[in-house]
């Protein structure tokens, strides 16, 4: 009698954490790990010399048009953050955490807990990684910290200890991917979704305010132009408004549903 009591509480948490199963998790995990292969296969086309001139190149011109805009304020920004050291360490420490444990920790918790809206997110989140490989491809791009001339500094590897050009680095991230800055859009996308889902004013003004630290943090670590973050947010609007596209097609599975205060 125990036993099967303990199986019907079993299959009623998991019927709670998991509406459509086991396999419903393997086919969500497999989405996102062909988005991570494909982002692997754009970085094996332009890791060579020749990319990485054109990566340099395709940063001098943004460079030029940020000056001629009036906006080229990132070597201001590092600078006196650096000045700072907790808060150019706190930087650091964001720009490693944002796209690993922050968004990874986000997919789970709407998954788990807000599952009926994670599938709107998780159609923005494909969108902008195509929308991304197709901007790596075109516009690969080199960040502010591999220009030194400029006065910037590579505030992570400092953080860290590890040099942004060792061989694990270079084996998990693709070094000239900076347009657009998918730091912001995945920013926006967990940033904003929370915002809409959080029952509390607190957590909806934190979640609200996030985008805009790690638009901060890209800055003064020397990891992004302002540019970067600009497109990035735009690839976020563009993501958002497709998945609600997407969304007419099967509203019972795709649409959002954001929480009542």
């Amino acid at each position: 009698m125990r036993l099967l009591m303990l199986l019907a509480r079993a299959r009623s948490l998991q019927a709670r954490l998991l509406p459509h199963g086991v396999l419903d998790v393997v086919r969500q995990v497999l989405l996102f790990a062909a988005a991570y292969y494909a982002y692997r296969l754009v970085r094996g086309w332009i890791d060579d010399p020749q990319g990485a001139t054109v990566a340099f190149d395709n940063a001098r011109h943004l460079i030029h048009i940020e000056q001629t805009m009036g906006f080229f304020v990132e070597p201001s920004v590092q600078a006196w953050a650096s000045t700072k050291p907790a808060i150019i360490d706190f930087a650091s420490w964001v720009y490693l955490n944002c796209q690993t444990s922050v968004t990874l920790g986000a997919l789970v918790f709407l998954y788990l807990f807000h599952n009926k809206s994670f599938y709107f997110v998780r159609n923005m989140f494909m969108v902008a990684m195509g929308i991304a490989l197709v901007g790596y491809t075109v516009m690969p791009t080199a960040p502010p910290r591999f220009f030194p001339e400029w006065g910037f500094l590579d505030s992570v590897s400092d953080f860290t200890g590890v040099s942004h050009d060792s061989v694990a680095v270079n084996a998990l991230f693709n070094p000239y991917a900076a347009v657009p800055s998918m730091h912001v859009c995945f920013a926006l996308m967990i940033g904003i979704t929370l915002a809409r889902l959080s029952k509390h004013r607190v957590t909806r003004i934190a979640w609200g305010l996030y985008p805009l630290l790690v638009t901060f943090v890209i800055v003064a670590t020397g990891n992004h132009f302002l540019s970067d973050a600009i497109l990035g947010a735009v690839t976020a609007v563009l993501s958002a408004w497709a998945a609600s596209w997407l969304a007419r097609a099967r509203p019972a599975a795709w649409a959002f549903s954001a929480a009542k205060a």
